[in-house]
């Protein structure tokens, strides 16, 4: 192959290029590569593929997780335990860390390799021209040189210079956002004044489709020398960063961390040094005050709240590939989202239609035709239905779409071509025509297809029966209007006059201010078809017919998606390749856009933007919207609104999404129209492609992070009840009421499985009509802290501590004697002292449900799991109580009947507590709304209003 093959493919310098120069450059010819030229090409540029984006290595994933920040308090707390003389302690905690470190990893695993089953969007097969044969082949097996063929509804599998082309139109939206096809043809272009490279008609590229039309195209690149692979690569250069969840769970080991291993100096310090402790002794004190600080449960069950996060939102169509990201988009404040096809259905349906002096609305959305009709409840007759209808079946002529009804493969109707022309059939349709009878009686016998200079396209027709021709003309309104010397109105062909031509562009604005996208329709009867069907011959002396108005429709459901995401607080940033107009009549239509009005930035007013007058742009009042932007525009906008604060989400189907995907915090890609490439840089991938599966992410994303907080609450409380008895011990010289190793039996034990179903609350009602958290709100808020630390913690250790003095008492002693601190009632002490921090954390699970709403608003009964754990708790603490072994090892002994019903009278006890505490918070919430509706009063009456 020539000097244009290399990994580096100059695109635009084969554009300016001849055919016949073309093949020179390749070393191919028009008959296609021999199977030596094959061999030696493929050995040379390899397999035409998007080579996956790196990832790390299983082995270093895996170990990983022996080296967070918790782990490594693990590891010092197991090495103090074996240096205490306690190698059953040291080894316990060794199995945690393994423990939580497998679990950990296959969970993430499990989730990560899920998108492998999602379908590809680079075509598997491929038709080629191979020594003057056609050959259907791999994508994968095309090399630079191969001539593919492409035909309407084909990908493309290369970037490749088109050699033949009959009207066709590709589709770029996966590059460039735009979702009208845009026209190519063979012969070489200019390319001195091309904005992009995708703006070369002549070029067509990886991953794009054919609307229409046919052709042939040499391949100059394949795989990742493509303009798909480029994007891949510029996607692979961006870093994961840390979600939010991440950087929260970092800092709550920091601070545990930090905490624990000063509490454990400290009061090492007291026991050895105050209190006179040996040394073995004041480790093992220090390995005790620092295990009951680690809340050992917490990795495990952070995990598996996680991916039970992950299976529900599954079953909510939105698969996640990082199971930190579940909790992302509970914190999300800003969706960036594309427009076509994320937010739009991407089919194009006309809405409105005018002739001279009377507009017509067009119901139905989509490409059926069925119950779409012209005009509504206003008769449609007489010259006006004449004029509708020679309106219509013009511009269906001048249109290469087909409408295909619904087969058993398509239960919808669909269309194969160009969505724009596809639009105009299906109006003709529910007109009544019908497209085969027409193009029989206006057979097509030449096209001049569009073109961005002239902005319009012309078909010649055949009129059956005689000689005359038929000349049909689509095109930009403006420019139509220029050549029309005559106008189609209630008296017939009359000629154009400044009246009617400022008529008509009045309707064209008043179209535009809807955001409406309009083609003028005109025709022409020629006596006989011209030598050579040119466009300075036929497209003059036209008569106007009318306008059409058509748009993109939003998806259903997508208008309630963005009502709920603005009643949850999140803001909505439209960013497209399309143009302004269009994007804000959707952003209007489907509530992004409000009545403040919206600033409209383009790509190239955003380019002389600086991050400063960005970042001012974005944080100002009111909406904003950005139009004809590329994937670097779409990441330098991620980027800047993280910079204020913001969470973003960024969603997206195309290759030009992908950078943005992985600069956000969150990228959401569409499972069924996405590329692998976005897919592969998503965070989250969604099946159904519904944006408003969205809401339904962030729903289980702010409830995910209130479960985080309910049993980390849930732990923490304990950890006081287990901390005090230490504290005592040391100040007070009673005997320790909990051992290590069974401060390790609540931590790992009769706490797990309890934590776990907190794990998978159900969202607190009215979560989602609060605002989005601020992104310096922290898990271990000072409320928390306070709630577990200050509130809970303590009732919860004042009742275990009764139960602890009640044992003895039960058993003989007295105030002021001495307090045993061996034999059978120093076990009954401690067995009651673990018993009541069982009972008691039964009532606290109840309590975590809700935060600030009443258990009763959720009911004692609706998670099983959670009865599930508490029957295991309990089950797990007669096991240990009564099972002799277990007894033992724990150093318990077994409970009379008096004491089980002593537990079952302290268990509500934090249930009541917390219910008391939410009623004191519900009244002054109240109470703060009525001062402040009082206020408003007072001032709407000061006012006047």
């Amino acid at each position: 192959m020539g000097d244009g093959a290399t990994n580096n493919v100059d695109l635009l310098g084969f554009a300016r290029l001849s055919v016949e120069d073309v093949f020179e450059r390749v070393g191919s010819a028009p008959s296609g590569l021999d199977p030596r030229s094959v061999s030696e090409r493929r050995t040379r540029y390899g397999a035409n593929r998007i080579e996956e984006v790196r990832r790390r290595s299983k082995l270093r994933a895996f170990l990983a997780n022996f080296s967070g920040l918790f782990a490594i308090m693990l590891w010092a707390g197991s090495v103090l335990a074996f240096v205490g003389g306690m190698p059953e302690l040291g080894w316990a905690i060794i199995a945690v860390i393994v423990i939580n470190a497998v679990f950990s990893f296959w969970q993430e695993y499990r989730a990560e390799r899920a998108t492998e089953a999602l379908a590809q969007l680079i075509p598997k097969r491929a038709r080629v021209v191979r020594d003057s044969e056609i050959l259907e082949i791999a994508a994968e097996e095309v090399v630079p040189g191969d001539i593919i063929v492409l035909e309407e509804g084909d990908y493309v599998c290369a970037d490749a210079r088109l050699i033949e082309s009959v009207d066709l139109r590709v589709n770029l939206s996966v590059l460039n956002g735009e979702s009208t096809p845009s026209p190519r043809r063979s012969t070489p272009v200019p390319v001195e004044d091309l904005q992009s490279v995708t703006e070369a008609m002549n070029l067509v590229f990886a991953g794009t489709s054919v609307a229409s039309g046919r052709g042939r195209a040499v391949v100059l690149a394949t795989g990742m020398s493509t303009r798909f692979g480029a994007i891949a690569g510029l996607t692979q250069s961006i870093g994961e960063g840390m979600s939010p969840l991440q950087r929260e769970m970092e800092r709550v080991t920091r601070v545990v961390a930090g905490l624990a291993t000063l509490l454990g100096v400290v009061f090492f310090g007291l026991g050895y040094g105050v209190a006179g402790l040996p040394l073995v002794e004041g480790f093992l004190f220090a390995v005790g005050i620092i295990v009951a600080n680690v809340p050992e449960g917490l990795l495990p069950t952070l995990t598996l709240s996680l991916s039970m996060g992950v299976q529900r939102m599954a079953k909510r169509n939105a698969l996640v590939k990082r199971l930190s990201a579940v909790e992302t988009l509970g914190a999300t404040t800003v969706i960036c989202t594309d427009k076509t096809g994320t937010l739009t259905a991407n089919e194009m349906t006309v809405r409105s239609v005018w002739v001279p002096d009377r507009r017509l609305e067009v119901t139905g959305v989509g490409y059926s035709p069925e119950g779409g009709v012209l005009d509504a409840g206003r008769p449609v007759a007489g010259d006006v239905a004449g004029r509708c209808e020679s309106l219509l079946r013009t511009g269906m002529l001048c249109s290469n779409a087909r409408v295909i009804a619904p087969d058993d493969e398509h239960p919808s109707w669909r269309i194969v071509g160009d969505p724009t022309e596809g639009a105009l059939v299906v109006a003709a349709l529910k007109a009544g025509l019908d497209a085969a009878t027409e193009a029989a009686a206006a057979p097509r016998i030449a096209e001049v297809a569009f073109d961005a200079v002239r902005k319009r396209m012309s078909t010649l027709h055949r009129v059956a029966g005689t000689d005359d021709v038929l000349v049909a003309v689509k095109g930009a309104p403006r420019e139509l209007l220029a050549l029309c010397t005559n106008v189609l109105t209630e008296a017939g062909e009359v000629p154009m006059t400044p009246e009617f031509a400022a008529a008509a562009m009045e309707a064209n604005d008043s179209y535009a201010r809807e955001g409406l996208r309009v083609l003028a329709i005109a025709s022409r009867r020629m006596s006989a078809a011209p030598t050579r069907p040119e466009a300075d011959a036929i497209e003059r002396e036209l008569t106007l017919l009318g306008l059409v108005a058509m748009m993109d429709p939003p998806r259903p459901e997508v208008e309630h998606a963005v009502a709920l995401c603005r009643q949850a607080g999140v803001r909505i940033v439209m960013i497209t390749g399309d143009y302004g107009l269009t994007a804000e009549s959707i952003a209007r239509r489907i509530g992004i856009v409000g009545e403040r009005g919206v600033r409209i930035i383009e790509g190239a007013r955003l380019d002389a933007m600086s991050d400063s007058e960005l970042s001012q742009a974005l944080a100002a009042e009111g909406d904003v919207l950005f139009a004809r932007v590329s994937p670097e525009h779409k990441m330098r906008v991620a980027k800047v609104l993280s910079a204020l604060g913001n969470v973003v989400a960024m969603t997206g189907d195309g290759v030009n999404d992908a950078p943005a995907l992985k600069a956000a915090d969150i990228g959401v890609a569409m499972g069924r129209s996405g590329t692998d490439v976005a897919r592969e840089a998503a965070d989250m991938v969604l099946a159904d492609d519904n944006f408003a599966s969205i809401v339904a992410a962030i729903e289980e994303g702010r409830a995910v992070y209130d479960n985080i907080r309910r049993f980390v609450t849930y732990i923490f409380t304990s950890n006081v009840p287990e901390i005090v008895p230490f504290i005592l011990f040391v100040l007070v010289g009673i005997p320790l009421p909990l051992t290590v190793i069974q401060i390790l039996a609540i931590d790992l034990g009769t706490d797990l499985v309890p934590a776990l179903a907190l794990g998978v609350e159900a969202a607190e009602p009215g979560v989602m009509r609060r605002k989005p958290r601020s992104r310096s709100e922290r898990l271990l808020s000072r409320a928390v802290l306070a709630r577990a630390y200050l509130y809970l913690g303590p009732v919860q250790a004042a009742v275990c501590l009764g139960a602890y003095f009640y044992a003895y008492l039960s058993s003989g002693w007295r105030p002021g004697a001495p307090l045993p601190d061996s034999g059978p009632v120093y076990a009954l002490a401690t067995t009651m002292t673990f018993a009541a921090v069982v009972a008691t954390q039964i009532g606290n699970g109840l309590a975590q449900r809700t935060t600030r709403e009443s258990i009763r608003t959720v009911g004692l009964t609706s998670n099983r799991l959670l009865l599930a754990g508490i029957a295991t708790e309990v089950a797990l603490l007669a096991a240990l109580v009564y099972v002799k072994p277990l007894a033992d090892v724990f150093g318990f002994v077994p409970l009379r009947p008096v004491d089980w019903a002593l537990l079952a009278a302290v268990a509500p006890t934090l249930l009541v507590a917390d219910e008391v505490r939410k009623w004191v918070v519900r009244r002054r919430d109240a109470g703060c709304r009525e001062s402040l509706g009082t206020v408003l009063d007072e001032a709407s009456e000061g006012s006047g209003q």
